[in-house]
């Protein structure tokens, strides 16, 4: 049985004339192909090893080059911070769904995926990923989730 955050029980209870529905039938019912292609990048990347470093494909070197100068960088900073999605930005600014029980059970499902898929394609090498929960719930935009080399 899926987790069903508490902000969208009482809109899958409403439907079939109040008999509720399940959410992958749901997301059948209300999402498409275009969306799920989509969402596919962000669930699943495709990860790339660079010179030292394993990153979301599609990164920019001068930007990996300007986090690199800071005196006080390493290489599992510069990868934290390369690597990192903020879980509201999913989605579009005007959202109006969003809350924090859902970016919750988004980011531990992100944080469970990238934790498999990165001992899959890199067997030989150990990762710590991360899904960081800002202190107060309503700051929607500090659930965050990356991953380093330990």
């Amino acid at each position: 049985m899926a987790d069903i955050p508490e902000s969208m029980k009482s809109e899958l209870a409403a439907w079939n004339d109040g008999q509720g529905i399940d959410l992958q039938s749901w997301t059948a019912c209300t999402g498409s192909f275009a969306l799920a292609v989509g969402y596919s990048e962000v669930f699943s990347p495709r990860f790339v090893a660079f010179e030292r470093y394993i990153l979301v494909e599609g990164f920019h070197v001068e930007v990996l080059r300007s986090f690199e100068r800071n005196p006080e960088a390493t290489r599992q900073s510069v990868e934290w911070v390369m690597n990192h999605i903020h879980i509201a930005e999913i989605q579009h600014d005007a959202c109006a769904d969003i809350a924090a029980d859902k970016l919750i059970i988004l980011g531990e499902r992100l944080r469970e995926i990238y934790e498999a898929k990165l001992a899959f394609q890199f067997p030989d090498r150990r990762f710590c990923v991360e899904f960081c929960q800002p202190e107060d719930p309503e700051e929607f935009r500090d659930y965050q989730l990356s991953f380093f080399q330990t």
